[in-house]
């Protein structure tokens, strides 16, 4: 059996088949994790979605912050706030016959997963953890976001899911702060200070260092001394990185742009073989590549 990890889809349906046969993914015996935003921006989100959901316990995937917007959007059609409204995605998800299967099956994915990997056990993630994290805390938080997603009032958690507040980890964040403390860092987060202040704001970076009002800024799994240094992670969402393995912080991003006109990128955990297939790109790259 080999079990890859693939970076961020964001709709591009057919370049993920052809990813698949070129590592020649077989279904019963193998298994893909997708590392969040399966879908926004590409052409086909919603074959992307019945792509997954039709693989069933062969393909694992993580929630991105653009799966987290499609859900919004859908459980919150109804109200009157503009972050809500059905965009394109959302739109061909809501007519779909399947739209509700969709939206049930996707709303049910995990934020954070270990997997025994060639490298030990490893964490899988979209974005990014805050320096006073453990691996073990981070599966512990997005165990408390995904219960509530997965609950009866799920549109309670989306009505209170979107802000950049609070910026900064306390274990006395209680309630709907709390769970969007943990969602922005495990599917928005790039930068933090080195206190674990988040700077949600910085997007378009190839990692280095910033200097912000004369604060240093710090990729999040550069910043020295955080809890999760010992164990590796697997990560998406951040496409202008330009570089896929950080050995000496234990970390690989697969996030490699495909929509953008980079590539798609699986990591087979099972021997540490990166394929990475060209794409042609459906978006040209722009400021926010959130």
């Amino acid at each position: 059996m080999n079990v890859y990890c693939i970076g961020d889809v964001q709709g591009c349906a057919d370049e993920l088949c052809r990813l698949l046969e070129r590592v020649k993914f077989t279904p019963g015996r193998d298994r893909v994790y997708l590392l969040g935003d399966l879908v926004n921006r590409g052409p086909k989100s919603l074959q992307t979605l019945r792509l997954a959901r039709s693989l069933g316990d062969d393909c694992q995937a993580l929630l991105g912050n653009h799966d987290l917007s499609i859900l919004s959007r859908l459980a919150l059609v109804d109200t009157p706030d503009s972050r809500h409204k059905l965009n394109h995605t959302a739109a061909q998800i809501h007519a779909a016959a399947d739209g509700q299967e969709l939206y049930d099956w996707l709303r049910h994915r995990p934020l954070a997963i270990a997997l025994n990997t060639f490298a030990g056990e490893a964490l899988l993630i979209h974005a990014g953890l805050p320096p006073q994290w453990s691996c073990a805390q981070a599966l512990a938080c997005a165990a408390e976001v995904e219960q509530a997603l997965r609950g009866p009032d799920e549109r309670q958690f989306f009505a209170s899911m979107y802000g950049d507040l609070p910026d900064i980890w306390s274990t006395e964040l209680r309630g709907a702060e709390r769970l969007r403390f943990i969602v922005n860092c495990l599917t928005r987060l790039r930068y933090c200070s080195a206190e674990g202040r988040l700077a949600l704001e910085h997007r378009q970076s190839n990692g280095e260092a910033l200097t912000v009002g004369g604060e240093t800024l710090l990729p999040w799994f550069a910043v020295p001394g955080r809890a999760s240094r010992d164990q590796t992670i697997l990560f998406g969402h951040w496409s202008t990185l330009r570089q896929v393995h950080w050995p000496q912080h234990q970390v690989w991003g697969l996030d490699t742009g495909c929509v953008w006109g980079g590539s798609l990128s699986a990591l087979n955990v099972s021997n540490g073989q990166l394929t990475q297939l060209p794409c042609n790109g459906y978006k040209k790259p722009a400021a926010n590549l959130s």
